[in-house]
Parts: C-alpha cells; sequence; structure tokens
C-alpha cells in the first residue's frame, strides 16, 4: 500500500474547521445536539478521541451528511498512523502472506 508521508486531514481539523466554525458551533452547543458530554465533543476537537460507529452515526444525524464521511476521514487517519509508525511497521513486516496452495 502506497501512502503518502504527508499526514491526512483529521477528524478534529474536519469537524472544528469546515463544521463548527462556519456553522458558529461551541463545543457545548455541539455536545447538547449530540447528545453527549462536553469533554466528549472536547476530545474529538482535540484530536484525543478516535470516530466509533456511534459517534459517526450521531455526527452524520447532527450535519446531515453520511456516517461513512466521519469513519472515512477516521479510517484514513488510522492507516496513516499504522504505516508511518516504526513499531507497527514491525508487525506488519512479521506477517507473511498465506500461500493459495494451502
Amino acid at each position: 500500500m502506497i501512502m503518502t508521508k504527508r499526514r491526512p486531514v483529521g477528524v478534529s481539523e474536519i469537524l472544528v474547521e469546515e463544521f463548527m466554525e462556519p456553522m458558529g458551533l461551541t463545543q457545548a452547543a455541539l455536545a447538547e445536539a449530540m447528545g453527549v458530554q462536553r469533554k466528549h465533543v472536547n476530545e474529538l476537537c482535540n484530536g484525543r478521541r478516535a470516530v466509533t460507529a456511534a459517534t459517526a452515526l450521531i455526527l452524520a444525524r447532527v450535519f446531515g451528511n453520511s456516517p461513512d464521511f466521519w469513519l472515512n476521514i477516521q479510517r484514513r487517519t488510522d492507516l496513516w498512523q499504522a504505516i508511518n509508525s516504526p513499531k507497527e511497521a514491525e508487525r506488519i513486516a512479521r506477517a507473511r502472506p498465506l500461500s493459495a496452495a494451502a
């Protein structure tokens, strides 16, 4: 798999810059709309919480887009981190493809 060395735009940046700021949403207002604690939104906004399937469904409902939109951003970030992590690279290198004859 070929992937750029440049870190992809994460959920936190998309959430804040493309949704919250243009809409004038505070973290407290978004938390209320999502039905979650403000801490949950704060962690999303600061890149300390990953988007789960449930969170993606909630964000999609709040913003009128799809859960796939949010999950794809998270997936791209997770893959980039795994590919660019020396520890993960070591684990990945140890894996061996199964032969078709097995």
